[in-house]
């Protein structure tokens, strides 16, 4: 590895917001398509927004990379010349594709296209990159069953072409996201872009009587102490693993999201090109928030390895919507700490509670995401400066009337305006360089006990997972909280903090808090922020200790 080489940053675009966020908090690189071609129906690009978006990359000295990577069945070729002669002025900085036919088909019609041989072919070895660099290709993907023993051994034996590896995001059940399932199921093709994701269904457990009858097997109060379903894999004799139902149903082919952070210094030493992230469907606060991580991670990586410590940005990455995080094949064989039995959703401590849609002279415009009420937090994300910046808030004003109201609902696209005058500590030259145009905030989220629970249980595996280092007794303990907590059910919900409601402070100095800046309990604290820099909160440790001393 050349001692200036760099690894890329490479995030999803859905749509061209998605774009200019992934750009703005980070991101070396995008790739993106048209929804007919490019592997994902729910694409939302037009033609004219990736243009724009090619663009918008290449003013900000960033790249893109355009996406043509299903499997072609014959009415997909009459698509290609048009397709072709179109990328062509748009000028992207790599074409992503799988099939060798359309890989042959554009190479002989554009010759001057850098291309790249998508996930979607399955290179799970040197014999296979080096076909590939042979036709002509300058990158190769690889498929998310290659181990990091064997990436190495990839990058020893084919040391003169780009290789990029999947650092983060949903895993697929089948091989390299070559599935059937959908297409069985639902009728719908997962390698022509439209995957039903059948392996997140719930499935439920049914009976058929020897008259042919069938009828769900009903598990209760009365009978479900008198047996226990279990399957038994051919190379796993012995170990049981327990199918569990609820009211829901049973998620046995459910796979926890990747992350390679935790190990993300043995990428970033052997020189792997590109890191990818998955989630051209995921949202806008995903793209930013992942984005942010990551760029941090390497950053800080390269300018310290040896110190390098994975933690602050995986506390990052567990504020974005997950199913767990799991290493998957990094070591090669995968453990049960990749999957989740016991529920499919996607959850976090956090939500999205708005963007900045623009910046005045004395005020943020911001869409809101998610509802808010009195006595919120919101925490603004830069995406130019490592620290965030806490505003507590008990009313709203609406940008377009002017009127303010105590409550605002999510999905109503509402514009509400943040006078610089409510960041009573902050300097409004920072805010308007700190936070400009699709700057995120987000806000912490009331989850059920079960939910809780489901992230007390993700946090074990995916430590036991790291450390290589099982506690059976451990898994067990968090796991059957787990489920005692699925079948109580129960829609009550709580925060982790009292950083919510007019009743409750942090204690670490947020803007416009009544009861920090006010109440004597916090007179410690408040000196003890004052001396600090620009934006420099108190840590919640620190907090906890100062309220403690005044009490």
């Amino acid at each position: 590895m050349k001692k200036d080489h760099r690894s890329e940053l490479l995030m999803p675009a859905g749509n061209l917001r998605k774009l200019k966020m992934a750009i703005l908090y980070g991101a070396d690189a995008v790739y993106l398509g048209t929804p007919d071609m490019s592997l994902r129906t729910k694409s939302q690009f037009s033609l004219e927004e990736v243009i724009e978006g090619v663009e918008f990359c290449h003013q900000h000295g960033k790249r893109a990379y355009l996406t043509l990577n299903l499997f072609s069945h014959n009415k997909d070729i009459a698509k290609l010349d048009e397709y072709v002669e179109t990328v062509r002025k748009v000028k992207p900085d790599g074409l992503i594709i799988a099939d060798p036919g359309v890989f042959q088909y554009v190479k002989s019609r554009a010759p001057e296209l850098e291309l790249h041989i998508s996930t979607q072919a399955n290179i799970c070895s040197w014999l296979s990159v080096q076909f590939w660099q042979d036709q002509g290709a300058s990158l190769c993907v690889l498929a998310r069953e290659v181990s990091y023993p064997e990436l190495v051994e990839i990058r020893e034996k084919c040391p003169d072409i780009k290789l990029e590896a999947f650092v983060h995001g949903a895993m697929c059940m089948t091989y390299s996201g070559r599935c059937l399932l959908s297409n069985f199921m639902a009728e719908r093709g997962a390698n022509q872009g439209n995957c039903a994701n059948s392996c997140r269904w719930n499935y439920k457990l049914k009976m058929r009587l020897k008259d042919g009858t069938v009828e769900e097997l009903e598990i209760n109060e009365d009978n479900k102490d008198m047996f226990e379903f279990l399957l038994e894999e051919g190379c796993r004799p012995g170990e049981f693993m327990p199918i569990e139902e609820d009211g829901r149903g049973s998620y046995i082919m459910n796979s926890r999201d990747l992350s390679i952070m935790p190990k993300l210094d043995d990428y970033l030493k052997i020189g792997v090109d590109s890191l990818k992230v998955e989630g051209r469907g995921k949202s806008e606060y995903y793209c930013a928030v992942v984005a942010r991580a990551y760029r941090m991670a390497i950053d800080d990586y390269y300018q310290d390895p040896e110190n390098w410590d994975p933690k602050p940005y995986m506390a990052e990455l567990e504020a974005v919507g997950n199913r767990g995080y799991t290493l998957a094949f990094h070591d090669g064989r995968l453990t049960n700490y990749a999957h989740d039995y016991e529920h499919t959703a996607s959850i976090a401590q956090w939500e999205y509670a708005g963007v900045v849609r623009e910046v005045e002279d004395d005020a943020f415009l911001v869409e809101v995401k998610n509802k808010l009420e009195p006595g919120d937090v919101l925490e603004f994300i830069s995406p130019i400066a490592r620290h965030t910046i806490l505003l507590r808030i008990y009313n709203f004003e609406h940008a377009e009337s002017g009127e303010n109201t105590d409550v605002v609902h999510g999905g109503t696209k509402t514009v509400i305006r943040l006078p610089f005058s409510l960041f009573d500590h902050e300097d409004t030259d920072d805010l308007k360089a700190w936070f400009p145009e699709f700057s995120v905030m987000r806000k912490e989220r009331a989850l059920t006990d079960e939910q809780w629970k489901r992230i007390k249980f993700d946090k074990l595996t995916q430590e036991a997972e790291v450390k290589g280092k099982p506690n059976d007794a451990a898994y067990q303990k968090r796991r059957d909280a787990l489920v005692a907590s699925i079948q109580k059910g129960g829609n009550e919900t709580r925060f982790k903090t009292n950083r919510v409601g007019t009743d409750g402070c942090c204690g670490k100095g947020c803007n416009g808090c009544m009861m920090f800046w006010q109440d004597d309990i916090y007179a410690k604290a408040r000196d003890e922020v004052l001396k600090r820099k620009q934006g420099e909160l108190l840590s919640r440790a620190e907090a906890t200790a100062m309220k403690g001393a005044a009490e």
